[in-house]
């Protein structure tokens, strides 16, 4: 056998079992999640094996039936949360990206226990964290009590079960995948030609816009992506710190798929997010061909 055919055979029995696990586990659930959102809803639940368009029909307009309307309040619902996860990933980007600096700066023990504490909160439940959110928020809550102790405000403020207390929950959530792909990115800068830029008469903006933001442009692209996935379908943050005052695409999913028990709506529904997320990966991958 010779080595190319050895090779060959040894890269194929590595990768064979994990991509073996994801046609499985990973493509074989959503399949079913698209078929499913082509058939009927069933009377009480499940599904009715029919075929039907009018699942996505009720999102994007051409439902107008006995059983299944359009509703504009699902486009609505969708752009909303296309919204607060891009204000997620922008308030993490702009939390991350100096930290980011500050941290690569450390000396090397200082600056491995600074990553540890960026990534510790992964070693804490996700309710724990966010109910202590919830005890922060609330109007008796320590945010507001702190700044009616310090006069500012006479009167709680409404910052639980608002837009704002969603997008800060889920900022701090997501702060170690943005965190992660921009540090190492920032690692890797050259401080020479940082220095070439100033001794060349470059002042710090220019420095920073021609110089540093496009090398670290792959760190800022990347985390941003995979902050904006798990943002976009994200339905416990919103349950916790949003309430019934602000429903996600996420939340809406869960709904079908558990209280309303309209399984191929809810199909219907995370195809969508899907195409969302397959549109942004296209993007990015165009533009990093385009960098290239």
């Amino acid at each position: 056998m010779s080595l190319e055919r050895r090779k060959r055979g040894h890269l194929l029995g590595l990768l064979g079992a994990p991509t073996l696990f994801l046609l499985v586990f990973f493509f074989g659930p959503l399949l079913i999640m698209l078929v499913y959102a082509f058939l009927t809803p069933g009377l009480y639940g499940g599904v009715d094996w029919v075929f039907s368009h009018l699942n996505f029909g009720r999102i994007l307009g051409w439902a107008n039936t006995r059983y299944e309307t359009f509703d504009p309040v699902y486009i609505a619902i969708f752009l909303r949360s296309l919204r607060l996860a891009g204000l997620t990933v922008l308030s993490s980007l702009l939390i991350c990206y100096p930290a980011a600096f500050w941290i690569s700066r450390m000396r090397p023990g200082l600056r491995a226990f600074a990553i540890f504490l960026v990534t510790l909160p992964f070693f804490v439940s996700l309710i724990v964290r966010l109910f202590a959110w919830v005890l922060i928020l609330r109007p008796t809550g320590f945010l507001n009590q702190a700044l009616m102790g310090a006069g500012l405000t006479s009167a709680p403020v409404e910052f639980l079960y608002t837009d704002f207390a969603v997008i800060l929950g889920m900022t701090y959530v997501f702060i170690p995948f943005m965190f992660l792909p921009l540090y190492g990115a920032i690692e890797k800068l050259d401080m020479a030609q940082i220095e070439a830029s100033s001794d060349l008469g470059a002042i710090r903006w220019q420095t920073f816009r021609k110089v540093v933001l496009p090398a670290t442009m792959p760190g800022i692209v990347g985390g941003s992506v995979i902050t904006f996935i798990p943002a976009l379908g994200n339905f416990i943050v919103p349950s916790v710190l949003g309430g019934a005052k602000v429903l996600m695409i996420g939340n809406l999913i869960e709904q079908q798929f558990l209280s309303a028990r309209n399984w191929p709506f809810g199909s219907a529904l995370a195809m969508l997010v899907m195409a969302a997320v397959l549109v942004l990966l296209l993007a990015q991958m165009r533009l990093a061909r385009a960098r290239a």
